[in-house]
């Protein structure tokens, strides 16, 4: 097997590239861990949550998550209107690379 030479390669096409395409985002990875960690969250829980967040930016970002079939937004016909929010089956595939963050940050955390 002959060695990889960078300069015949590009990161655009890679896997970790793809990835990192749909989960970069200043809030991106909050939204998804706190999903994660709670299953079905409204909106405002996750605002108060999160806590850092402005209602335009999480507005958008869960925009994002949700076209990118990560997130799956659900509206119920009431008043106030009720919005819920939780991980597609796809977004759940991301849970493994979650939880290693998690312990990555639990055995290497400075205190």
């Amino acid at each position: 097997m002959s060695e990889r030479c960078i300069s015949n390669e590009c990161l655009s096409n890679t896997g970790f590239s793809y990835t990192l395409s749909l989960i970069n985002g200043k809030y991106k990875m909050t939204i998804l861990y706190t999903l994660m960690e709670f299953g079905v969250v409204r909106f405002n829980e996750m605002k108060k949550y999160i806590g850092s967040i402005s209602y335009k930016t999480l507005s958008a970002t869960l925009k994002e998550l949700e076209a990118d079939q990560l997130v799956d937004r659900k509206e119920y016909p009431q008043i106030p209107p009720k919005v819920e929010y939780r991980l597609t089956e796809r977004g759940k595939s991301l849970i493994p690379i979650l939880d290693g963050m998690c312990e990555w940050g639990d055995n290497h955390r400075i205190m």
